[in-house]
């Protein structure tokens, strides 16, 4: 970690990690503020173990700060989570798109408006329990992302949309560690009730994991019904809506095929579910947008890189080019 005697403001979510990291950035001189995001509430649910914008994640945080004697507060957040995240979530689902809230609202809230909170306070640096590690690269002149030492954990693939300008002002206290057990290991020794909390697994503001439910009762979208096909136009079924599907979609589909069938693609404009065998799924190269380079690299021929396209999938080689046709 960086030098000591510093301010930081600790990102708390109510669970081991964070807490954890409260407990290694005190323990290394630092002056910790914690402070507990309220981005959502939805007075209709239960509260669920682990889910990180629950009352009881802000209190757990509290009590944790309390324990160690360090000041706790609770930022709301609750108009920018609904204009960042929530309604980018239904807005991607609008438009047969997948979204990852996740990663927005570490652009938006947890490495944006978190970081501005911190300058306010007369912090140095910000802090989470995220599994990542900050870097000086001699070889590229600037503080870089990287990889934790925990292959099962890193979260690296979460945080690549968040500002370059960040990045010297980052604390990840858990990136030398290599599993969760030692994380835990670590509460335990300072008695944290927190110590042996589940991890949050779902989307923050769908505690149930009921995407479908969320959208047309809560975004109040109205899917329509229309056909399931081939990539020929043969019709193989009916569809409840869009939303209920997405790429790479095995399960649920509905409908009988001599072998298993895979959502292709979502076409809006015909309202149809595209699906085909495994082998129609795979393609040698696809075309990305809101791009954010943490370094400086010319971009101006093919540069070899290492990809993945879901954060547990295997990382392969590839190579990047950039193209202006204003594509969408």
């Amino acid at each position: 970690m960086k030098s000591k005697n510093q301010k930081v403001l600790l990102g708390m979510s109510g669970g081991v990690d964070s807490s954890t990291a409260a407990i290694l950035l005190k323990n290394a001189g630092y002056e910790v503020i914690g402070a507990t995001m309220k981005l959502w509430e939805d007075k209709q649910c239960p509260e669920v173990e682990g889910a990180c914008c629950s009352f009881s994640a802000t209190y757990d945080a509290k009590r944790v700060c309390d324990k160690l004697g360090i000041p706790h507060y609770t930022l709301n957040c609750e108009e920018e989570f609904q204009k960042y995240v929530i309604d980018d979530f239904v807005n991607c689902y609008k438009n047969c798109k997948t979204p990852n809230p996740c990663i927005e609202c570490n652009k938006y809230l947890k490495f944006g408006i978190f970081y501005k909170k911190a300058l306010e306070l007369g912090c140095e640096y910000i802090s989470t329990g995220h599994y990542a590690k900050i870097e000086y690269s001699e070889k590229y002149n600037t503080y870089v992302l990287k990889k934790s030492e925990s292959n099962k954990k890193d979260q690296t693939y979460f945080l690549y949309n968040i500002s370059k300008e960040v990045l010297p002002k980052m604390i990840f206290p858990l990136e030398g560690f290599k599993t969760k057990e030692e994380v835990r290991k670590i509460a335990e020794e300072y008695e944290l009730k927190v110590a042996h909390k589940k991890d949050s697994q779902e989307v923050c503001f769908i505690p149930d994991n009921n995407y479908g439910n969320f959208l047309t009762e809560k975004a109040k979208l109205n899917p329509k019904q229309g056909n399931i096909v081939m990539k020929d136009g043969t019709i193989l079924g009916k569809h409840n809506g869009l939303i209920f599907y997405t790429v790479g979609q095995r399960k649920g589909l509905g409908i009988a095929y001599k072998e298993p069938l895979y959502v292709l693609k979502l076409d809006g404009k015909k309202n149809e579910v595209i699906v085909g065998e495994e082998k129609e799924l795979y393609t040698n190269e696809l075309y990305a947008n809101e791009l954010n380079f943490l370094i400086d690299i010319d971009l101006s021929k093919k540069v070899n890189i290492m990809a993945k396209v879901r954060y547990r999938a295997k990382e392969a080689k590839a190579s990047l080019e950039l193209i202006n046709d204003n594509r969408k």
